[in-house]
């Protein structure tokens, strides 16, 4: 096995999805919105999107995680930039990216309760987002299937 990272905007399904293949695999579960520094979190529920440079302490972060062995941790890894410091060198690391409409997403994002990330911010997610390269280790999901079929899918390319 390798360290998994289920991966795609925000209202994607991410947390409910890597828990439940952390769960069928019986791995580890890490939720990436954990380790954000506290200003990352102010600046999105203020609606200001993070920079790059935001981001950099937070993927180091999670990075360590999954350097320490097979765990399943969901975080957008929005850019090809992002997920080579998520791999950190390891070729190994399985991304599942739920793939999904920027409608449907501002859709759920909109329709959660206590959750710092605004809808207003789904629109720029997309537009930073790199989807999987056909030479990175990975499979794109829809992420409107039922759970099962979605975990069934990443399961199978594993």
């Amino acid at each position: 096995m390798a360290p998994i990272v289920v991966m795609g905007v925000a209202g994607c399904g991410k947390s409910t999805v890597g828990k439940a293949l952390a769960e069928r695999l019986g791995l580890p579960y890490a939720e990436a919105d954990d380790f954000h520094p506290a200003a990352n979190v102010a600046k999105m529920h203020s609606g200001v999107p993070l920079t790059d440079e935001d981001r950099a302490p937070w993927l180091a972060a999670i990075a360590s995680s999954l350097g320490a062995g097979d765990v399943v941790v969901s975080c957008s890894a929005l850019k090809r930039v992002y997920r080579d410091v998520l791999r950190g060198g390891n070729a190994d690391v399985f991304f599942v990216h739920l793939v999904l409409t920027p409608e449907a997403a501002t859709a759920r994002v909109s329709g959660r309760a206590g959750h710092f990330m605004p809808s207003t911010l789904v629109a720029s997610q997309f537009a930073i987002l790199e989807p999987l390269q056909p030479d990175e280790n990975g499979v794109g999901v829809d992420a409107m299937l039922p759970l099962d079929k979605i975990v069934e899918k990443a399961i199978s390319r594993l």
